[in-house]
């Protein structure tokens, strides 16, 4: 097992999965969080109903921050190797690995980027002001209302429109990824597979953007 992980094949089946895990939670995280498209108390009474089940609350943590190191430590570890294997030899390489050379590259760019977003997300809205609110006679964490103040600041929308592109285009490549560390990405099925995570990244990516703005737009309509 441990020889298994420290090959290159393991890290990057361990990076597929680590990425499988964040894959699946940023649709449901975009979905549930539609709700504040809806109404604020909606919203607020469906992030009440997640931190009030602290199994899934402190499971799901967990998950996700052994997830997000994991996969942090091993795309330094695989950037680290290819650029090391790629050596001096890169310019006599093809065309086409020179291209996945680049992709890997831009991969490991806006990857650091999004991680950069995820934090200061994390910082801004789990850790940010605390406001209370009572819908349908529970008093619970008015998190609608920090949604608003901070998405009727035009650089805050801007920041988060810049990282959630990013986001969308670090999916595309991440879903034909995952497939490829599995051992799934066979030649006739290679199009579909593409398709298919252009479609989820634009799906995930569009719904996410379409809340800062709706917030933005919102607000400055009611100004």
């Amino acid at each position: 097992m441990v020889s298994f992980i420290q090959s290159t094949v393991g890290k990057k089946y361990l990076m597929g999965l680590s990425g499988l895990v964040w894959a699946g939670f940023v649709f449901g995280h975009m979905a549930g969080n539609m709700t504040i498209l809806i109404s604020p108390d909606l919203y607020n009474a469906y992030g009440h109903a997640i931190v009030s089940n602290k199994i899934l609350l402190y499971g799901t943590e967990i998950a996700l921050v052994s997830a997000l190191v994991a996969h942090v430590i091993l795309a330094i570890l695989l950037t680290k190797q290819n650029r090391e294997s790629r050596g001096t030899r890169y310019a006599a390489k093809p065309n086409g690995e020179k291209a996945a050379s680049f992709a890997s590259e831009w991969m490991a760019i806006h990857g650091s980027i999004v991680l950069v977003f995820i934090i200061s997300h994390l910082v801004t809205f789990k850790y940010g002001p605390v406001y209370e609110t009572t819908v349908n006679g529970v008093v619970m964490r008015d998190l609608a209302r920090l949604i608003y103040e901070v998405f009727s600041n035009p650089g805050a929308v801007g920041w988060y429109l810049v990282s959630l592109v990013l986001l969308g285009f670090h999916l595309t490549h991440g879903v034909r990824s995952i497939f490829q560390s599995f051992g799934l990405l066979h030649p006739a099925y290679q199009p579909a597979i593409k398709k298919a995570g252009v479609v989820y990244s634009i799906v995930v990516a569009g719904g996410f953007i379409s809340q800062p703005l709706f917030v933005f737009l919102t607000r400055a309509v009611a100004a």
